[in-house]
């Protein structure tokens, strides 16, 4: 383990147990410190793994003993964390969104440039099987030319199950900037990055109740949109219908579809790693379920991280900082269309990040 790249997690809130169970113990990396406001919290989770240092924030980000951050914060810490971590020379792997705001991240990847260190950003769902199924797919032209494209999102809202679901609901947060990077980011991979954009929103209740925990019951003010819709135009000419909400029970529609002139494609759920991606053929009886042919099988989170940290200099990270950035415009360029009612052209693109080959999930873990 001496030659393995060494990780140090701030933020260890509900998220940071799932990372932890994918890097503990890998051949790639190693934890070597955590931090979190809550100093008992990180105390609790050093003790659990043997040579883990429990860390304030600022002596983790200063830690000679850290090569890369693990940025597990708020969304409004984002930022903030990211450039703690590239003042002291070291890389970066956030949460998504990249940062609570556009200016914000692009003064995190300017940093990081004059540093020389690198940023990377979830979400790395979308290189499990499901949605790199349905690439490879698209890309062996299942489907003819995308002529266009749908993603839906639709949830009664994080308060039902999380115990401090606040932030879901303060600047940084909603439905768009929580859920809509999986989606987005599946979208760049399945048709390529977005030009432009016109969007619509609405904030139809002023506060949720709390549902779970021992803040159940207590009532919490929403201050930014919960419901936002809007066509994108990809680079490709493809239209994708984008619809993420926090004010609906269900649906039944498919997290993604692509409709091309000789098939439709739906996606599974970008918000997990595998599902049925399925075709249907033009002049075809009936859906037909693909094998899975692409992605990292058995996917969890952190793979994400451990692509990042492996990357070298023949491949760009997967789970990049530019395709969190255009991602990033994406979402606050449909919410600025929502409020000034007009189209927006995007300032950034991205390439589309390098496919993921079918890999057995004991050749990645």
């Amino acid at each position: 383990m001496g030659d393995a790249h060494r990780i140090g997690v701030v933020g260890l809130g509900v998220i940071s147990r799932a990372y932890l169970d994918t890097l503990v113990g890998h051949s790639a990396v190693r934890v070597t410190a955590v931090a979190d406001l809550d100093a008992s919290r990180s105390a609790a989770v050093a003790a659990e793994l043997p040579g883990v240092q429990a860390l304030s924030v600022e002596e983790l980000l200063n830690s000679p003993d850290v090569d890369t951050v693990l940025n597990l914060t708020v969304p409004a810490a984002h930022a903030e964390i990211a450039l703690g971590a590239i003042g002291h020379g070291k890389n970066v792997y956030g949460e998504k969104p990249l940062a609570a705001d556009l200016a914000e991240a692009h003064a995190v990847l300017e940093a990081a440039a004059k540093a020389d260190v690198r940023v990377g950003c979830a979400p790395d769902t979308v290189l499990g099987t499901g949605v790199q199924t349905a690439r490879a797919a698209v890309e062996a032209g299942s489907v003819g030319r995308p002529l266009f494209a749908s993603a839906v999102m639709v949830s009664p809202g994080h308060e039902r199950w999380h115990p401090h679901p606040d932030f879901y609901y303060t600047p940084g947060g909603g439905p768009l900037l929580d859920m809509g990077p999986y989606y987005l980011s599946s979208l760049v991979h399945l048709l390529g990055p977005v030009r432009a954009m016109i969007g619509a929103s609405s904030r139809l209740r002023s506060e949720r109740v709390i549902g779970s925990g021992p803040r159940a019951g207590e009532r919490i003010p929403v201050e930014v949109a919960s419901h936002v819709t809007g066509v994108l135009e990809h680079e490709g000419g493809t239209l994708t219908t984008i619809t993420t909400s926090f004010d609906g029970v269900a649906t039944t529609a498919a997290p993604i579809e692509i409709h091309g002139e000789t098939g439709t494609l739906t996606v599974p759920d970008p918000n997990n790693f595998e599902g049925e991606v399925r075709l249907l053929g033009l002049g075809e009886p009936e859906w037909r379920p693909l094998p899975p042919s692409a992605g990292y099988a058995g996917g969890t989170r952190g793979v994400g991280l451990l692509d990042f940290v492996t990357a070298d200099g023949q491949r760009a990270p997967r789970a990049s900082g530019e395709l969190a950035l255009h991602v990033l415009e994406t979402m606050t360029a449909l919410l600025r269309s929502s409020a000034e009612g007009r189209r927006i052209e995007l300032s950034t693109t991205v390439e589309r990040p390098a496919a993921v080959p079918l890999t057995p999930s004991e050749k990645w873990r």
